[in-house]
């Protein structure tokens, strides 16, 4: 979706004078004349640097390919004297198993998986470095612990640590941090998390090697750090909360930006993650540009680039890409090498020094695909001064962000909490923005509670309680997010009203006082949770002889705001539901039962996996049998109303919502 609340966020000029990327031949021609060549100076370097590799050991065709796409293009500096390595950002292995006619095991962080990885990066001719990403701790079935995976990774890959640090050039280091925690994650095990180890190297690194001594520091991470300003899914990452480093780590979230705004000698910073191409205007973001230009980000003196897949299987938008970094102690520049279209080499940008504080980024040529990409524009995030901040009336602390209109996919708008919080509505969710950065946090409420209703904020503190200096916000170059979510703030409540039936609902916030929902925990703990649900359900297919019986499960901390706990039943859930429902059913319940296993009959024959989902088109196949009347339109907005968290699957939940709609 276009942004229509900002101007301009990236600079723009005429490419420098730094070379071009031609391909193979880069050195050759720059460095050679005839049948002599130049030595190359001491700052001169080549980065290959992959994206998610996602190895599968079935579908090596593409690994095999764009391997042959970047041998010519480091022979061509290897060969002259240039310094050059790889660089992995991780996620090495596929994350399921590779013979599921053998076995169920994981393949992603077993000991197979780092060797098969081991072998291919050390198959290009060069030294390669590696750091780890969510999956490479996964070898669940192998590993019983993080510490035992982490050392097999360490082992396998001849690393001492999880961090790696490497002078590339004069007075020029290649650095990296590598996620420690997948069964341990307090949360969802899909986030990227740099212990504090190696967060406290990583500063006492960039402070030792300062810009006005000359030097500079590319970093390398599987997630970018919040403040990037990349391109995230919000429909994916945000909503799940593993955009970022450290996503949930409050503080430690926010380290990583505040060392690149602290430390100049930070140039560049690579990540992964997305498994999204590099096509896009904010594939790559630059530092701190003019006020003039447009919103003003600081990030320092630090470039970030997303980096794409090699492999066809793990590409969410078809891209095949990876990326290509050459330097000197003149500046750098950001390629593009696009497996997809036969190892092309595309420059995407380069970027000047100017002095050791300062540098010119500018974007490349323009390219055809990108201007013919639909797809090129940024994703909107909230930005200090753009046209959908919604401000506040004097000391009044009750806004209406939606200006009396009901949620819709169109609807966008943020604003500030008295506590400092920041919130906002964009693509039909409620979600919260980090004070510091306005980058998303997290899903609050989804497009399923949320559409429809009206959001309002009021007041619902006592007036005895109130602080006259809540919701601060900073002009302080580089504090222009305005973080003050530790401040004591006015009390206020956030309500979704559905004026259709006169129901309020209050969005209660975290303990914390944050309000995004850590709804997924690790994979260890929902693994566990769906075995005891298995569980529950074969005692009770054994003793009410019946083929499936429904089975629900509850969960803390909290259902309600009482202050004794005289009840622990979940309303709708595991209390009063099924009485009501018996009172409903009344004598249409036979009725009902033959609807029902018509229904779970009909799943049953279109999921011929048994993988217990739909595809769209098998949907559409099966709603046109049930119904030949049924038109093309209606089908699609019944399997887009059904299909609630947008994976682009239908669970049997789903299904019996447009079922019941044929």
């Amino acid at each position: 979706m276009h942004n229509p609340c900002s101007g301009a966020n990236y600079l723009r000029a005429s490419p420098s004078s730094f070379r071009a990327a031609d391909g193979t031949s880069f050195y050759a021609d720059k460095l050679c004349e005839e049948e002599e060549c130049e030595l190359p100076a001491e700052d001169e370097f080549t980065v290959a640097i992959l994206g998610d590799l996602h190895l599968d050991p079935r579908y090596m065709e593409d690994y095999h390919e764009g391997r042959k796409h970047f041998e010519p293009i480091i022979n061509d500096a290897v060969t002259r004297g240039v310094n050059a390595c790889l660089v992995s950002l991780g996620d090495l292995g596929e994350s399921k198993s590779v013979r599921p006619d053998e076995t169920a095991e994981l393949f992603a962080g077993t000991s197979e998986c780092h060797e098969l990885a081991a072998d291919y990066l050390s198959s290009f001719g060069v030294d390669y470095e590696v750091i780890g990403g969510n999956h490479d701790l996964e070898g669940i079935d192998e590993f019983a612990t993080d510490e035992a995976n982490l050392e097999a990774f360490l082992r396998i890959h001849g690393k001492p640590t999880p961090q790696f640090s490497r002078q590339i050039a004069e007075k020029t280091l290649l650095v990296g941090l590598g996620s420690t925690i997948f069964r341990a994650a307090k949360y969802t095990s899909h986030e990227v998390t740099i212990d504090d180890a190696q967060i406290a190297w990583f500063e006492a690194l960039v402070t030792e090697h300062p810009a006005e001594d000359g030097w500079k520091i590319f970093v390398f991470t599987h997630a970018p750090p919040i403040g990037s300003g990349l391109r995230v899914l919000q429909e994916n990452h945000v909503v799940n909360g593993c955009c970022w480093l450290n996503h949930s780590g409050g503080p430690t979230t926010r380290k990583f930006i505040e060392l690149v705004r602290k430390h100049r000698c930070v140039k560049a910073w690579f990540s992964g993650h997305f498994h999204l191409g590099q096509d896009y205007e904010d594939s790559i973001t630059f530092p701190t540009i003019p006020r003039e230009l447009g919103p003003y980000p600081n990030r320092g003196s630090c470039v970030f680039a997303q980096t794409s897949v090699m492999r066809a299987g793990t590409s969410r938008d078809k891209r095949r890409q990876s990326r290509l970094l050459r330097g000197n102690k003149d500046g750098f520049e950001i390629c593009t090498v696009n497996h997809a279209a036969g190892g092309t080499v595309r420059l995407d940008a380069t970027i000047t020094y100017t002095d050791s504080n300062h540098e010119i980024g500018a974007y490349a040529h323009e390219h055809a695909e990108l201007t013919d990409n639909v797809n090129f524009v940024k994703v909107y995030s909230p930005s200090e001064g753009d046209e959908c901040y919604i401000e506040y009336d004097g000391d009044d602390l009750s806004i209406d962000p939606i200006k009396g209109n009901c949620v819709g996919d169109d609807t966008i708008a943020w604003w500030y909490m008295s506590s400092g919080h920041v919130l906002g509505v964009y693509d039909g969710r409620l979600i919260e923005y980090c004070p510091s950065t306005l980058a998303p946090l997290g899903l609050v409420v989804g497009p399923d509670e949320l559409q429809g209703k009206r959001v309002l904020v009021v007041g619902s503190g006592l007036q005895e309680c109130r602080v006259d200096n809540a919701a601060r916000i900073s002009v302080q170059e580089g504090m222009e997010g305005a973080d003050c979510a530790d401040s004591e703030g006015e009390e206020q409540a956030v309500l979704l009203v559905d004026d259709a039936s006169g129901a309020v609902t209050v969005v209660q916030p975290n303990e914390d006082g944050s309000y995004w929902r850590k709804i997924v925990r690790n994979k260890m703990i929902r693994m566990k949770e769906k075995r005891r649900e298995q569980a529950a359900a074969a005692y009770a297919r054994a003793t009410f002889e019946v083929e499936s019986a429904p089975v629900v499960s509850s969960w803390g901390p909290y259902t309600s705001i009482v202050g004794t706990a005289k009840t622990t039943g979940v309303p709708g859930l595991t209390k009063e539901a099924s009485r009501q429902w018996s009172t409903l059913s009344g004598s249409k319940m036979g009725e009902w039962k033959v609807v029902g296993q018509q229904i779970k009959k009909t799943f049953a024959e279109i999921d011929q996996d048994h993988s217990g989902f739909l595809d769209k088109t098998e949907l559409r196949q099966a709603i046109t049998a049930l119904d030949p009347t049924c038109s093309d339109t209606t089908i699609s907005e019944m399997i887009s109303s059904a299909d609630s968290d947008g994976d682009g699957k239908i669970a049997m939940d789903e299904f019996v919502k447009i079922m019941l709609n044929v």
